[in-house]
Order: structure tokens, then sequence, then C-alpha cells
């Protein structure tokens, strides 16, 4: 029998609003339960968030960053053993580019540390000119970017250099993003950033983290507000905690709970992609494919910005076997 909870979500399924305690009693819901969560979470994914959304990303400039952000092997405040560079020229972006769509993969991102960048800056005229030749090269291909906080003038000129998703993750409850992200910056100046894209038509890829300590009240709240601002792609990241970073000592979420927060999310953005990230398979291990069939329809893969990920070919593999359950 289903757990009335979950019987109530179904109605999710004919496009009726479900209120909001509702997911709170689904956020306590615990063994057998989740699966029948899980279940619809596939089910309403089926219905109204068609397709499969696989990309491949660069770390084209990597540490030095001024930020603090606690989960991060890339700030300066931490002591994280990571190799160290500043950007790479645009050529050997687009070597990487022609290596990510010759595996397969059809959406390639450009990741850079820090901050941001003005307009007139050498790097991020480098980053254009990088864009523009992959374009050029591979014109039916799609180029995103996450280059930290944007200006009016960058966020125009990106969109005047056609990415199709700019990523910045709003990583948690927007309420608690200084107690358990970052003090040096807020939830605010990243949201500022999405609604600046938004305003020049580029799409969004923001989503988050699981596992920072935070409740599963502060999953919901980043839900709702990713549904508030209505993104288009939503990667969902499981901690890795990094030596040398404040959260090395972090205890890992069970699977359990990360399968369940899949499934809220899928239950709260019912037509968006929702792309699993970091710690798919470092992580998850053996439970990554039933968090695929909990509502998610995308992956990162090929490696993340300081830790590895699988193949491309075997994620590609894993992809059409996933496709078998639908």
């Amino acid at each position: 029998m289903l757990h009335p909870a979950v019987e109530k979500a179904y109605a999710i399924l004919d496009g009726t609003h479900v209120d909001r305690k509702i997911f709170t009693e689904l956020s306590m819901l615990e063994g057998g339960d989740i699966l029948d969560l899980a279940s619809l979470a596939g089910k309403v994914r089926d219905r109204f968030a068609g397709g499969f959304h696989s990309c491949t990303i660069m770390n084209a400039k990597s540490g030095a960053c001024a930020e603090d952000c606690r989960f991060c092997a890339q700030s300066t405040h931490h002591n994280a053993r990571i190799d160290r560079y500043g950007l790479v020229d645009a050529d050997m972006i687009l070597d990487r580019a022609a290596e990510a769509f010759a595996e397969g993969v059809e959406n390639f991102g450009i990741v850079t540390s820090g901050t941001g960048y003005i307009r007139t800056s050498g790097d991020f005229k480098q980053i254009l000119e990088a864009i523009d030749l992959i374009h050029r090269r591979y014109p039916d291909k799609n180029i995103c970017a996450s280059l930290g906080h944007l200006s009016e003038e960058t966020a125009l000129e990106l969109s005047r250099h056609d990415i199709l998703h700019y990523n910045i993750n709003i990583q948690t409850n927007p309420e608690r993003y200084r107690d358990l992200i970052s003090t040096t910056h807020g939830a605010n100046d990243r949201i500022q950033t999405i609604l600046v894209l938004k305003k020049h038509g580029v799409r969004i890829c923001s989503g988050g983290i699981i596992g920072l300590g935070e409740s599963a009240e502060d999953r919901l709240a980043l839900a709702f507000s990713l549904r508030d601002l209505d993104v288009d792609v939503i990667p969902l990241n499981v901690l890795i905690p990094i030596p040398g970073t404040p959260l090395e000592r972090q205890e890992p979420v069970p699977a359990s709970e990360v399968v369940k927060t899949f499934a809220l999310f899928r239950l709260i953005n019912p037509t968006k992609i929702i792309k699993f990230a970091a710690g798919r398979e470092s992580r998850m291990k053996d439970f990554q494919g039933l968090i695929m069939l909990a509502g998610a329809n995308g992956f990162i893969t090929g490696g993340y910005l300081t830790t590895r990920g699988r193949e491309v070919k075997d994620d590609l593999d894993f992809k059409d076997e996933l496709r078998k359950f639908q």
C-alpha cells in the first residue's frame, strides 16, 4: 500500500498542484516508501521531461579563487592539493571540445575558477575566442560556460556568442548560504547573475550539493527556489569531501536520502533537466542506476573539476541501458 503522501503526490501526473506540506511529508519517508516515491518520480519524468542530457566539462582555469566556499578545493582559503594553473589558451579548449564531441557528447562546458570577469579583461576575451572557435568547427554542437558572477555587460557578451547554458549553482537553501557555503559572497550574488542572463535570453543551469550538513527542509527550499527562478537544467552533486577543505571529514549522506532528494526535485520541477553531477560514481557507486531511475534525465560524464569520473563510453552505454526502463 502506498504511503498517503505518495498517493497524494500522484496528482502531479495530472498536472495538479500539490501543497508544500505534502513535500515536507515526502522528505521524511523511509524504507520501502522511498522506492515508491522514486517510482513516481520516474513516471513524472517520462511524462513531462523526455529526452536525455549528457555533458562534459573542462576545467579551463584551476585554483586561485578568492571565495571561501567550504566544499571547494580551488579556494585560496583552503589547503587542498590540486593542480593550479591560469586560463588555458583557446586552441587547447577547442581540442578538448573536439575530444568530447568525438566521444559522442552533445554538450561541452567551459569552466573557470574565480569570482568572475570584467568585459575588457584579456581572459574573458580569450574565453569568447574559444567559444567562437568551437562554434565555427562544430556549428551543430552545444557550448556552455561557468565563469562565476556576471555583470550586465559580460552576460550580454556571452549571449551574443551563443552559449546554450550558463551554469551558476545556488548550492543550497539561499537563506542558509552563508552558513553552509561561503562568507565571502551570498546566494543573492548568484541569483542576480541568473536574472541578468535570463534577461538576455541565456538558458540557465543551476543546482546544488547534497551532503553539506543541510536539513531536509534546506533541500526542499533549494528545489523550490530553482522552480521559482524557472531554471532550465538542475545539476545535483553529492558532496565529495576533499582533504584540505573545511568539509573533509563530513559524514556521507545515505544513498536512500540521495534517492529521495532526486525524486523530490523531479516532483517539484517536473519539466526540467535534472542532471546527476559529482558524486555519482564515487559516492553513490552501486546505487547510481537507481538514482537515474528516480527522476534524473541527465549526467555529467568524463570527470568533474578536481575529481575524476567514469569514461565517456561507459557512461553512454549506461545511458542506453537506462532507456530500456522507460
